[in-house]
């Protein structure tokens, strides 16, 4: 909002400026689509006591008193009818409480007057757009109180006559009402006795505390080294000896070097082999590396999703390497190959045919129009799971081009996660959802279309699900800032799920904008996960977790990205292995440009350096992860870093040079380093004001052939 000394020309001419779209939805409306989603207040619960507002009663807002409050100096008050005043240093916010129709050109009853205190001619802001900024402040509490929703994300599809574009929203969850008398939340225990039976049994690394029987002491590395290359002992202590070595190796946040991209980075692996590497982008590209040798990377290939919507959403990598699938908002996915010499179109795997049918005897007017939020290859390589945005799962065989089948009207919202639980049979199925559960699909059981088992104990929706391939323990993410671990032995049976209210326990925050409510927090009484890690934050978009691979961690930890520009590894027993942290490591290491700031993610103004990191990959092989993130001023760019173990050391004196930067074809970017190393500290970092529109990243075509350029 303007200050009082601005006239009413400028508070226009930014209210029209910022009312387009909210730059904190994960993906946007049809472009050419810039009306604003009337907001509703939340409807009347009286019937229900579960959903009594149970504030004071001099805090309610209603439409038959008149009263004032005064709350750190904003003054809100109720003295026409059905129309709240709020005064907040001589700017005058009107919000009508009337549930009526949206009109595109309806008048000031329809939004919030913003102006000057007496001021005869206020601007009419949509009420959309003004909660969302007054949500990340201290109001939003204040008209949670009063029963308000605030950043309502209602499901818009907008359809284009001439491309058929079909935007894609998330579905608002139900707040639960007043929490008064609740029990005092408190965290499991940590260290987490089962997951300390889980580190003794041998399925998740061996125990840290091994001692020395000879000298009675914990062996030290060089100990380890010299009992390995003496050879002594039989085939199976030897093993061991090598899995207590490599299990201690945790990546440093010196990164080795820091890949560059004009866009968001959204995901990042490696095969199961650590031979290849692939990287999703917002600028619908996947870019592909070879890292046979996991310290000297090589730039493979790149291929696009044509006509893609908001972003590439994921992709996942055959079991041979010979292929690459990957996803947008749309019900198509594209499988690719990776042979750098073959460079013919990509195959179109449309998931909007029913199971059963073929692509020519189904109508475009008869599919179904949803998005894929995640993919992933079965370990044979035949077939391809895939979570959806129309709240189901569905499985495509790679042979016969088609969907073989769609799990539907279980999951109550988007499935954001799927999964095979099993790398050596195509059975067994997870997936999670927004709805906060963690479903298991046993293929071999699903007469009446019902899950084997149902997880339930987090308390928001599901970001990512991540199997050992074991087929009993599963890993899952959450937007209640907590990742847990569950296993098969101990789910829920389905119908003892459907006689639990999901969303009982949610707080309905926007995970997207604004930070978790702590107070809010209670512990689901049926949760049946094993072990709880928290600390990470999972905010701005999905982040990912996964298990640590057996090869270089002995299965050891747990890991996941965080909003606050870090990956957090954690032992089994819920203990903070340590962190690595990509905001450091990274800061400053591109200059400030004008379409840079053009892509700033959040409507603050700040485009100070900032870090997210959404997904993390450790080499199967070696002590090494690659961290995805949006990275760069503003969360405008996105880039890919390189951290290996080092040993705690802060500089390297081998050859390459550490901390170098390139582009996305792997070519150096001196004028980059040199910015870095002339850059001033973060501390000093001027706070440049931003265009107050934030959009999404344009579609760059931008030349991908091996000619050599000097710079971006």
């Amino acid at each position: 909002m303007a200050s009082s000394g601005q006239s009413s020309q400028d508070q226009t001419d930014r209210v029209e400026e910022t009312s387009i779209w909210h730059p904190a939805q994960e993906w946007p409306d049809e472009a050419n689509d810039t009306t604003e989603p009337e907001y509703q207040p939340s409807q009347s619960r009286s019937g229900d006591d579960e959903w009594e507002d149970e504030t004071d009663e001099e805090a309610h807002l209603t439409a038959s008193e008149s009263n004032e409050i005064d709350i750190d100096n904003v003054r809100f008050s109720n003295v026409q009818g059905n129309t709240i005043h709020i005064n907040v240093g001589g700017i005058r916010v009107e919000f009508n409480t009337e549930d009526i129709e949206a009109d595109e050109n309806a008048g000031a009853n329809d939004g919030i007057v913003v102006g000057e205190d007496g001021q005869t001619n206020p601007t009419v802001v949509s009420r959309s757009s003004i909660l969302q900024l007054l949500a990340t402040s201290g109001l939003g509490d204040f008209f949670r109180a009063q029963g308000w929703s605030l950043g309502p994300q209602q499901d818009i599809i907008g359809e284009d006559d001439e491309d058929e574009d079909v935007g894609f929203f998330n579905n608002h969850m139900m707040r639960r009402g007043g929490r008064r008398g609740r029990p005092k939340f408190e965290w499991p225990k940590v260290p987490s006795d089962k997951g300390t039976q889980l580190m003794n049994s041998g399925h998740f690394g061996t125990n840290p505390y091994y001692v020395d029987r000879i000298k009675k002491r914990k062996q030290a590395f060089a100990s380890n080294l010299m009992w390995r290359e003496l050879g002594i002992g039989s085939h199976g202590l030897r093993m061991r000896t090598d899995q207590s070595i490599f299990q201690n190796m945790l990546p440093g946040s010196q990164a080795d070097k820091i890949i560059h991209y004009d866009s968001r980075s959204y995901s990042g692996q490696f095969s199961d082999d650590g031979n290849f590497f692939f990287c999703c982008e917002q600028d619908f590209k996947v870019r592909m590396y070879d890292t046979s040798n996991p310290y000297e990377w090589k730039y493979y290939k790149t291929v696009e999703y044509p006509f893609g919507q908001w972003t590439i959403t994921d992709a996942s990598l055959s079991p041979d390497n010979r292929f690459l699938v990957y996803s947008s908002i749309r019900s198509a996915a594209y499988l690719a190959p990776t042979d750098p010499e073959d460079d013919t179109y990509p195959n179109i795997l449309d998931f909007s045919i029913a199971p059963g049918h073929t692509r020519q005897h189904v109508s475009e007017s008869s599919r179904s129009r949803f998005g894929i939020w995640s993919l992933r290859f079965s370990g044979d390589g035949r077939e391809i799971v895939a979570g959806t945005s129309d709240d189901s799962v569905i499985v495509f065989d790679l042979e016969t081009r088609t969907p073989v089948l769609s799990l539907q009207d279980r999951h109550q919202h988007h499935v954001n996660a799927v999964c095979f639980g099993d790398t050596s049979s195509p059975h067994i199925l997870y997936s999670g959802s927004d709805d906060t559960t963690l479903r298991v699909w046993d293929r071999r059981s699903m007469a009446d279309g019902r899950e084997a088992g149902v997880f339930m104990g987090h308390t928001e929706g599901l970001t990512y699900i991540d199997s050992k391939g074991d087929g009993r323990y599963v890993l899952s993410n959450s937007k209640d800032q907590t990742m847990k671990l569950w296993d098969l032995r101990k789910m829920m049976s389905a119908s003892k799920a459907d006689e639990i209210n999901t969303y009982a326990y949610s707080t309905e925050f926007d995970y997207r904008f604004e930070e978790f409510p702590e107070s809010h927090r209670e512990a689901h009484p049926d949760d049946r996960s094993i072990v709880t890690f928290h600390g990470h934050r999972v905010l701005k978009t999905l982040i990912r977790c996964h298990f640590s691979p057996p090869g270089s961690t002995n299965s050891r930890y747990v890991y996941t990205g965080s909003s606050d520009g870090q990956v957090y590894v954690y032992n089994m027993d819920a203990t903070l292995a340590g962190t690595i942290d990509v905001r450091s490591a990274t800061m400053n290491s591109r200059p400030r440009g004008p379409e840079t700031l053009a892509n700033v993610w959040d409507m603050g103004g700040d485009s100070t350096w900032r870090t997210c990191v959404r997904d993390a990959s450790w080499h199967p092989n070696v002590p090494m992860i690659a961290a995805t993130s949006w990275n760069g001023w503003g969360l405008s760019t996105g880039t890919c870093t390189v951290h290996s173990w080092n040993d705690g050391a802060d500089i390297d004196e081998g050859d390459p040079p550490i901390g170098r930067n390139f582009d996305h074809k792997l070519r150096a970017l001196p004028r980059y380093n040199n910015y870095r190393a002339n850059a001033p500290s973060e501390g000093a970092q001027q706070r440049t004001r931003r265009p107050l529109r934030s959009r999404p990243v344009a579609r760059m075509y931008t030349d991908d052939s091996d000619e050599e350029t000097s710079e971006w």
